[in-house]
């Protein structure tokens, strides 16, 4: 019994993924549960168990293709026996295929006619309505054997045609956004994206290509006729056509950043760098950013954590960082001042009644962040052993589409590398991120004596639509006394 796998629904707002790597191949035995290829989505890169064992018997999506959820993208029989079937399947398509063929030399039919045209034949000269009847009768056995020729050939166009629309029509949210917004149909755009999608900069593209013409045919109507004029120019052409890979490229990120003969070498981004890009972009353009900068001393912190991070590890197994003691002050000051934990939408401010923090996770090919649900209900512990569980599944590409959205505020910790202090993006639709910077022992003044303290530094990037800077300030102030002063709630 064979079981269709399909593309599947990776969260409540994602519609389609991409399959970035099949893990088996055509004729491997394969285990239920065993990861069977990698998808990539909006949202988050994930290894798709398969959801039976058998044998791999068909893969109908290839890798680089992006197809919408529930897609059937590849076949599983339960058994080795089952190919088997699939030959003698091609065996009987190609029977009834040869079955016309053998009621087209029947030669008895065709030589009948040919004598009772023989007959007439004599009485031609008078009689020409008699070669009529000849050509009738071979007519059906020349409309049995053409009709198939040319009926296919329209069909495997149609179909080659329709398969390279969904390619292109198979962009991304955004570039569907804006074709919408300017009215224009994604078919008609050349993609250069994988399997043929439109990429946000072939819109941008087209668009500005579009205007330019538009200007040019206003400002020189009376050109037509020069323009009819140089068909020789036709060599010019062909090298046009090499350039629509690179056009949309050089208008989005400017001139070639090399020049000829220097040393480079050149690679696609991945799926993931590609959103992260956008994401980022997007972001600029949405949110109105502004960063305000803190000094904290994390010195009681730091005894704080001292005493418990052994406790932790021996009874529960946990490693205990700053993060929890940041995040549980984050959620202190979001009670104080809702506005960091709200979107806009349009002109109205939507405020969330829970807090989901998300916390940045480097990672080789990339960043993700994943989000603690309901973090103001969990104690240190909780926060700690969440923080720990999420960024080690998240390097191992075990993380759930729901783990990586649904956050209302996001922390981030280039500190982790050492960095004094960063402006970080604003992870949308949220109006609030905050940077951690690197803490560690530095010479401070204290009541006009020099003393040694762990400090550190944390930057908040704010949406300033709707958060003004004394907010920010006020916010950022509250978070760091309670850093200062250690005093968590449980």
């Amino acid at each position: 019994m064979s079981e269709e796998v399909k593309m599947p629904q990776m969260g409540e707002s994602i519609a389609e993924g991409t399959i970035v790597k099949w893990l088996k191949h055509v004729g491997d035995s394969v285990k239920r549960d065993e990861p069977l290829f990698e998808i990539s989505t909006d949202k988050v890169d994930a290894e798709i168990p398969a959801p039976s064992s058998g044998v791999l018997s068909e893969i109908k999506v290839q890798e680089g293709e992006t197809v919408a959820v529930n897609t059937v993208v590849a076949v599983i029989n339960g058994g080795e026996a089952k190919p088997a079937p699939a030959e003698g399947a091609k065996e009987a398509e190609a029977a009834p295929k040869q079955e016309p063929r053998k009621v087209e030399p029947p030669p008895p039919v065709k030589e009948e006619p040919t004598q009772a045209s023989a007959e007439p034949a004599p009485a031609a000269p008078p009689k020409p309505a008699a070669p009529a009847p000849p050509p009738q009768e071979p007519a059906p056995v020349s409309a049995a054997a053409t009709p198939p020729a040319p009926s296919p050939a329209p069909d495997t166009e149609r179909e080659a045609a329709s398969k390279d629309e969904l390619r292109r029509t198979r962009s991304s949210p955004l570039v569907r956004k804006i074709a919408e917004e300017h009215g224009i149909d994604i078919s008609q755009i050349e993609g250069t994206g994988i399997s043929g999608r439109v990429t946000k900069q072939d819109i941008l593209s087209f668009i500005e290509n579009r205007e330019a013409g538009a200007k040019a045919e206003a400002a020189a109507p009376a050109s037509t006729t020069q323009i009819q004029a140089p068909p020789p120019a036709a060599p010019a052409a062909p090298p046009r056509a090499t350039q629509p890979t690179r056009a949309p490229a050089e208008t989005e990120a400017g001139p070639q950043p090399f020049a000829e003969g220097d040393r480079v070498e050149i690679e696609p981004m991945s799926m993931m760098r590609r959103r992260i890009a956008e994401r980022m972009v997007e972001s600029r353009h949405i949110s109105a950013h502004v960063t305000s900068f803190m000094e904290v001393d994390f010195n009681k912190t730091a005894k704080l954590r001292d005493e418990l991070k052994g406790e932790f590890l021996a009874r529960d197994g946990v490693k205990l960082t700053f993060m929890p003691f940041i995040i549980k002050a984050v959620i202190e000051g979001i009670k104080k001042w809702p506005i960091v934990n709200s979107s806009v939408w349009g002109d109205q401010i939507v405020y969330k009644k829970d807090i989901n923090v998300g916390v940045a996770v480097a990672l080789d090919w990339g960043l993700i962040v994943p989000v603690i649900r309901g973090a103001d209900e969990k104690s240190l512990l909780g926060l700690a052993r969440a923080v720990n569980d999420l960024g080690e599944r998240a390097r191992k590409k075990q993380l759930k589409p729901d783990e990586v959205q649904g956050g209302t505020f996001t922390i981030t910790n280039p500190g982790s590398f050492g960095g004094w202090a960063g402006t970080p993006i604003i992870n949308q639709p949220q109006v609030a991120i905050l940077g951690v910077g690197v803490i560690k022992k530095r010479p401070v003044v204290i009541e006009d004596a020099i003393a040694i303290r762990q400090i550190g530094v944390l930057a908040l990037s704010f949406d300033h639509r709707i958060i003004d800077g004394a907010v920010a300030d006020q916010f950022l102030a509250y978070v760091r006394d309670v850093i200062e002063a250690a005093e968590y709630t449980s």
